[in-house]
């Protein structure tokens, strides 16, 4: 046996299946630079700040019209969630709208479709695949940092804005991409941006100016039952794949937790977690009201995010969970709650933080009070600055066409 088949005999040698699997599998990724797949963007769609100039007016008669691009979603994005509910703001106030959905690897679109169709059946605006240029329209609303590069390559015509909800080149190491990303705040749209942190980061890191709109929340669909049942254990939101939720520090977290409080539960939705080292409660991935359920359930969750603070924290809240948050001045930025537990992000930190919540004396009046503290709070404010700002930018391409 040659000496390279040895090492690789010791190394999988007493392995599991799993571990056999994922390191195969690894290896194949490597091999074939399957990486080169996670680049969110086609090759002609990359912009460059140093070289663009904005789109002339739509020429034309008729209604206005406003194009949103996205990434196609699944179900349950956060994200998505926000976009949509500007979008359908703007419907409501009369705007005519239409969703155009940017997918790098050309999938399914009636799939992707109808998957928005399930998951928001109240956002009711068109649904098309972006096309090879984009015209038509008299202002487009890029949502992310590819799809701002996408804005800026295609777009012939019309007013360009940019729906920023988190401070993305952060969601990158640095290098090539990162610069790809921050270089997206510098193609001179109109900049919208969810929150304090995006704002000032906008400001002091890129170097742009933005419009301001709050954070808010849906108080009709997360809140506290009342209805009288026990609050037992915790829950965790899991994103395996997505660093920025901190999913391999709450398991070893977790880990912690279930050691100093066995009889609690832990409960889990979103990705199915089946091979962590305590015993957990799959729920998979829930719809709002259902999820709300779950919330008015638990005493505490972890609400983790290294970015822009998590729409999750303030939805545990209004359902009168104790969110445990790494403490982090960009997450302490849009979230002023004094029930928040902001702990060190180490897995003895939100632990200990884990622990404190479910020992709380009178937890189930105490998760009252922590729903009462969020009563009230909606995405109205939002909606309405968003469909101001935009149509602010209808009346300046009004300006543009206009005979002078």
């Amino acid at each position: 046996m040659s000496v390279r088949r040895r090492r690789l005999w010791a190394r999988v040698r007493g392995r599991s299946p799993r571990y056999l699997a994922q390191f195969a599998a690894l290896r194949l990724a490597a091999h074939l630079e399957a990486r080169e797949l996670e680049f969110p963007l086609l090759t002609h769609d990359l912009a460059d700040s140093l070289a663009l100039a904005p789109p002339p007016a739509r020429t034309g008669d008729g209604a206005e019209r406003v194009a949103w691009l996205a990434i196609p979603p699944s179900a349950g994005s956060g994200g998505h969630t926000t976009q949509f509910r500007m979008m359908q703001a703007s419907i409501d106030a009369g705007v005519d709208t239409t969703l155009l959905l940017y997918d790098r690897h050309a999938g399914d679109f009636e799939r992707n479709a109808d998957t928005i169709r399930h998951a928001w059946p109240w956002m009711t605006a068109e649904i098309l695949p972006v096309g090879e240029r984009i015209t038509g329209y008299d202002a487009v609303v890029a949502t992310s940092w590819p799809t701002a590069h996408v804005a800026a390559s295609r777009t012939d015509e019309g007013r360009l804005l940019y729906f920023i909800q988190d401070y993305e080149p952060y969601f990158l190491p640095r290098g090539a991409e990162f610069a790809l990303a921050e270089d997206s705040y510098r193609f001179g749209f109109r900049h919208i941006a969810l929150g304090e942190m995006v704002h000032d980061l906008l400001r002091d890191d890129a170097g742009v100016d933005a419009d301001l709109v709050p954070f808010g929340c849906d108080t009709e669909v997360y809140h506290a039952l009342g209805d009288g049942r026990e609050r037992s254990g915790i829950v965790l939101y899991a994103k395996r794949g997505n660093d920025r939720r901190g999913y391999a520090l709450a398991v070893r977290a977790l880990e912690l937790f279930h050691a100093a409080c066995p009889d609690e539960p832990i409960h889990v939705y979103g990705d199915i977690v089946d091979d962590a080292p305590f015993p957990v409660v799959n729920h998979g991935n829930l719809p709002p009201a259902l999820l709300n359920e779950l919330y008015n359930g638990v005493v505490a969750g972890l609400a983790l995010s290294f970015t822009n603070i998590s729409l999750v924290a303030e939805e545990m809240l209004a359902a009168g969970v104790i969110p445990v948050i790494n403490d982090s001045h960009l997450a302490r930025a849009d979230l002023g709650n004094p029930h928040a537990a902001w702990a060190r992000p180490t897995p003895t930190g939100l632990a200990r933080a884990l622990v404190d919540a479910v020992r709380r004396p009178r937890r189930d009046a105490h998760g009252q009070a922590v729903a009462a503290s969020v009563a009230g709070r909606s995405w109205t404010e939002t909606q309405r600055a968003t469909v101001a700002i935009i149509g602010d930018e209808l009346s300046r391409a009004r300006f543009a066409r206009s005979p002078r």
